[in-house]
């Protein structure tokens, strides 16, 4: 079994040990098990090659995605393990007074940051900004690197991405933006698979129907920063 994921703590990330490790690793990691499977090994990769290499056979399962209609045509996907909202990572000081995507649209030289084929692009643009205002990365770190180093003005994601990025990079005093859910609702997330992987998915569905919500999953993603408010969140889908 071949897991990809990205660096993108709290989801995915080395610890210091170089063990790789996350919310969306363990509970991986934990329904494979659950499902016999002996052999869990992991896989990074950058987004673009996401996709692609889960559609050509690299792995079998993937870090959680949102479940877009266009993704939806090429993969399918399990229930979702998480609802969170978008944020933006911003310097410290943040002299724009950034509050979310209408603010970046407000000010046309503010720059915003996003990662190749994440949905965040199209949040953006879809709350006013102007695609000139956009810039393009192919990874979380580059990004992140650009906000430091004054070259873009935030940087849009997961809000949680970025306070696990905040969390474990203290010295480069950045802060995370939450998006109101006027501007951008919470959005889901899940595993992807194969669309030939029928069976495997319907397997994974069946031990998060079981898991998700109890209490033994409530102490593993406690570490990663989610609370019993966030995975009520998921629980109250009702899927």
């Amino acid at each position: 079994m071949k897991f990809a994921y990205l660096i993108e703590p709290p989801f995915c990330y080395q610890d210091a040990k170089g063990a790789v490790t996350g919310s969306d690793v363990v509970l991986a990691r934990h329904v494979c098990k659950t499902l016999g499977i002996r052999q869990f090994d992991t896989v990074e990769t950058e987004f673009p090659a996401l996709l692609p290499g889960l559609i050509e056979g690299q792995w079998q399962m993937t870090t959680g995605l949102f479940p877009t209609d266009a993704r939806r045509a090429l993969v399918q996907f399990c229930r979702p393990i998480w609802v969170l909202p978008d944020g933006l990572l911003v310097r410290e000081q943040n002299g724009q007074g950034l509050t979310g995507y209408r603010a970046v649209a407000a000010q046309t030289h503010v720059r915003l940051a996003v990662i190749r084929d994440q949905v965040q692009h199209a949040s953006a643009l879809e709350n006013g900004a102007r695609p000139d205002q956009i810039e393009i990365f192919e990874t979380y770190a580059a990004a992140a690197q650009a906000v430091c180093e004054n070259r873009v003005d935030a940087f849009a994601s997961v809000a949680r991405a970025h306070v696990g990025f905040i969390a474990a990079n203290p010295a480069l005093r950045l802060r995370a933006v939450t998006v109101s859910a006027i501007e951008k609702p919470p959005a889901r997330g899940a595993f992807a698979f194969r669309l030939d992987d029928i069976t495997f998915r319907k397997e994974v569905d069946d031990v998060l129907a079981e898991f998700l919500g109890s209490a033994a999953h409530r102490h593993m993603v406690a570490p990663f920063g989610f609370s019993d408010a966030d995975v009520d969140l998921v629980v109250n889908l009702g899927l």
